[in-house]
């Protein structure tokens, strides 16, 4: 792994995604979790703080050891319910059926195989649990879309591998869950990078 890898993006993505018009739809989604907890790419653990009572562990999975050092220290306040692991969402090692709640936030655009970990993911959830995302995606207006197929490939080479054109409800959808609820719209800044996916999904039977 490159010193740009290991050190740098790190901190850049620490300091990006502490954006605060983020946090609204943070809290949002980690409300919403329950049970035991598996969060997808936890980062430097910024979903920690929004957590609520009826979660009772909270596992985050990360392929970067730099940043669960820093989502360890963020997490001091849920030493007792937290458990961090360094591995890819594409072969998570849990049991079968063992999580109540999946959550992923501005990851699946950066997952190597998002189809994989998203199949890793319906694998895990109890029957009844519940996939909870925000996520950029693709835009709905094919001028938009243009722009956005055009810069992924440069943005994602300075960007640990981040998509900005991945169609993340038809993603969900082919890939073992049913969406129950959807909200989409832009988040203020740049059109090919601010187009929002919020929901909930369950897994299909």
């Amino acid at each position: 792994m490159s010193f740009y890898q290991d050190r740098i993006l790190p901190w850049l993505t620490h300091l990006a995604m502490r954006q605060a018009q983020l946090v609204p739809y943070r809290t949002r989604v980690a409300s919403r979790a329950t049970g035991r907890v598996l969060e997808l790419g936890i980062g430097p653990g910024l979903n920690l703080g929004f957590y609520g009572p009826s979660v009772t562990q909270i596992i985050g999975i990360d392929p970067s050891p730099k940043l669960l050092e820093i989502a360890r220290d963020a997490g001091r306040q849920h030493a007792s319910r937290l458990e961090l692991i360094q591995g890819s969402a594409e072969a998570i090692p849990l049991e079968n059926s063992s999580v109540d709640t999946v959550v992923t936030t501005w990851t699946m655009c950066s997952i190597p195989d998002v189809s994989r970990a998203l199949l890793e993911a319906r694998r895990i959830l109890k029957p009844g649990g519940q996939l909870l995302f925000v996520e950029h995606g693709r835009a709905p207006e094919p001028s938009v879309q243009w722009w956005q197929d055009r810069l992924t490939p440069p943005w994602k080479s300075f960007t640990g591998g981040c998509h900005l054109n991945r169609a993340i409800a038809d993603l969900i959808r082919s890939n073992g869950f049913a969406v129950q609820d959807l909200n989409v719209g832009y988040m203020a800044g740049p059109k090919p990078m601010a187009f929002i996916y919020e929901g909930r999904a369950l897994p299909r039977s």
